[in-house]
């Protein structure tokens, strides 16, 4: 599973806690969940701007110097 798959799922695992803690009005559970999307989030934001910088830096080792 690559790394934006496994956020992705680490992001409907928060969405689905959340939502059975907001079902069985266990606040805890939802913060939880949220919690977890969030985290997700934030993981998969970074591998973006990870992916990027490295895009940014082949690119300017493949160009021609002045």
């Amino acid at each position: 599973m690559s790394k934006e798959n496994s956020h992705k799922a680490e992001e409907f695992k928060g969405k689905a806690k959340a939502a059975a803690g907001k079902a069985t009005d266990d606040e805890s559970l939802q913060a939880e969940g949220k919690a977890d999307v969030v985290q997700a989030k934030g993981k998969e934001a970074g591998e973006k701007a990870k992916d990027a910088a490295r895009g940014v830096a082949n690119s300017l080792k493949d160009s021609p110097e002045r």
